[in-house]
This record gives C-alpha cells, sequence and structure tokens, in this order.
C-alpha cells in the first residue's frame, strides 16, 4: 500500500482485514451506528465525501462509521480484479462484522448508495434504514456514461491522466456552485489519487438493480440535486415507484453533492431521520 504524507491528507483511523484487502475506517462518537459510504470520483474517500455531516451525526447521539471502500482512501487498491458490486458489499460487510456492528443506518452518496442498496438486499437485518444522495446502480452502463459529468471524469482519469488542473476540472461537475471546489479540497483528492490505479474505474461494473427494488424491506430516504450531472435526477422516481417506503427530495441549484453544496439542510434532514421524526422538517 502506498504511503500517503501530504499535510493537506484525510485524517488516519484504523483498519480491518478482509484476506488480503485492508480496509480503512474513521470512527466517531458513541450511540447506534450510522455507516458512510462515498461516492467513486477521483481520489475519494470517506472523510473528503463526508467531513460536513459527521459532526451532526454525532450530536444526534449515534455513532459515524466512515469507511473507505476498497480501492479508495487509505485502504487497498488491488489491481488484479474487477471492481465490482459485489467486492465493495461483500468488503464493507465483513468491516462491518469485525466492528460488530449488526444493525445500522446506511448511509452512501453516488457509488456509496449502490452499495447500500446491494447490502440492504442481500442483509435485510443489517439496514435499519437507507439514506442516499444520487444513488447509482439503478440504471444501464449506457444511461450513465451519457451524463456529461460521467463522460468527462472517465475520460480523464481512465483516458488520460489528471493533474491537480484535470481534477479540479472533474470535481466541479460534482457540485452546481464551484465555491465548494477550493484548494484544500484538492489537495485532500489529488494526494489520494496519485495512489489510486486506473483500474478503479477501468474495471468498475456496477449492474443496474432497478428490478430488485421492490425487495427493499426497510425504509428509504433520498436526496438528489436537479441539476446533477453524474445519475439522472429522474431516478429518484424509480425508488418512490417501486419501494414500500420510501421519500426523496429534490433540490433546485444544486449538482451530485446534495450534502456538501446543501449541507446544513442535508444535517437536518438526517438528524430528523435518524431520530425518527419529519414532523418539524416536512
Amino acid at each position: 500500500m502506498t504511503e500517503i504524507t501530504s499535510e493537506f491528507a484525510p485524517p488516519r483511523g484504523e483498519f480491518v482485514s478482509n484476506g488480503e484487502l485492508k480496509t480503512h475506517y474513521l470512527s466517531f462518537g458513541e450511540g447506534p451506528a450510522v455507516v458512510f459510504l462515498h461516492g467513486s470520483g477521483p481520489g475519494a474517500s470517506g472523510y473528503s465525501n463526508f467531513k460536513h455531516n459527521i459532526d451532526a451525526v454525532v450530536a444526534s447521539g449515534h455513532r459515524a462509521i466512515v469507511i473507505d471502500m476498497v480501492g479508495f482512501g487509505y485502504s487497498s487498491k488491488p489491481t488484479d480484479c474487477d471492481y465490482t458490486t459485489e467486492l465493495f458489499a461483500s468488503n464493507v460487510k465483513a468491516a462491518l462484522d469485525q466492528l460488530e456492528i449488526d444493525h445500522c443506518t446506511l448511509l452512501g452518496n453516488s457509488l456509496g448508495g449502490a452499495i447500500c442498496i446491494r447490502l440492504a438486499l442481500d442483509y435485510p437485518q443489517l439496514a435499519k434504514q437507507l439514506i442516499m444522495m444520487a444513488p447509482g446502480g439503478i440504471e444501464e452502463k449506457a444511461t450513465y456514461f451519457a451524463m456529461p459529468g460521467i463522460a468527462k471524469m472517465v475520460s480523464a482519469f481512465v483516458d488520460g491522466g489528471l493533474d491537480r488542473d484535470g481534477l479540479r476540472t472533474v470535481l466541479k461537475t460534482l457540485v452546481h456552485d464551484d465555491k465548494h471546489i477550493n484548494d484544500g479540497l484538492l489537495e485532500e483528492r489529488f494526494c489520494i489519487l496519485e495512489t489510486q490505479p486506473k483500474d478503479v474505474l477501468a474495471r468498475m461494473i456496477i449492474p443496474s438493480m432497478a428490478d430488485e427494488l421492490a425487495n427493499l424491506a426497510c425504509p428509504v430516504y433520498g436526496f438528489w440535486g436537479q441539476q446533477d450531472e453524474m445519475t439522472p435526477v429522474s431516478g429518484a422516481s424509480k425508488f418512490v415507484d417501486q419501494c414500500e417506503h420510501a421519500q426523496f427530495t429534490i433540490l433546485s441549484q444544486c449538482g451530485h453533492w446534495v450534502m456538501v453544496e446543501y449541507a446544513q439542510l442535508f444535517n437536518t434532514y438526517m438528524t430528523a431521520i435518524l431520530k425518527g421524526d419529519l414532523s418539524h422538517v416536512a
């Protein structure tokens, strides 16, 4: 595993092992667990995606478990395998087993949302509820690759090589207002990016789970930006149409990163969901 020594690097926590794969995680607070699963952007880590939301979880009396999925952050980044839904989900489940977490709220954005769905389908006893921001895994590959943000990200990372300027350009596609892409975030993600093989995106296989959504047994809460360039906002209707208990909030003037662009609003709703009382934010 490549050592990351940059002063801008995300904080380092603990590791658990699943065979040869090591999974890095950060743990904050005490109480019922909320497991954070990040998206697949270049240089992504759990902390980078959710640093604006962790304190709200802790303040609500919950434990925040912020995971770096395989291929990202400080976790193992193998180059001899496909990055499949099953690989991500089984590795997260193995990590949670070692942490003795058998029931939790699963919270994820983009790729992380897809893994939340897979975990809830495969291990229904694990998921108390899902909280997702623009989740992936519910469209066919061609639909995602037709999205302008995905096309830019894959072209830059897989077909080329990202320097800082290229990474900044990719990150700007994740938000509606690029004021959120500052130098600190750029450096935080660039030091992780330097350790990522192209296999992480080039060999990623996340098939659509749209036909399985009706099988989700737990409540589903979701958020989507109307100006999302990575995943089509129309995906929200798939959950509302098929899931027995699903609520989605769509925000105008917002891109792929709801939890960043509208952190205060998202944290208010997230806290209400965790406390089981949405009446004062409805």
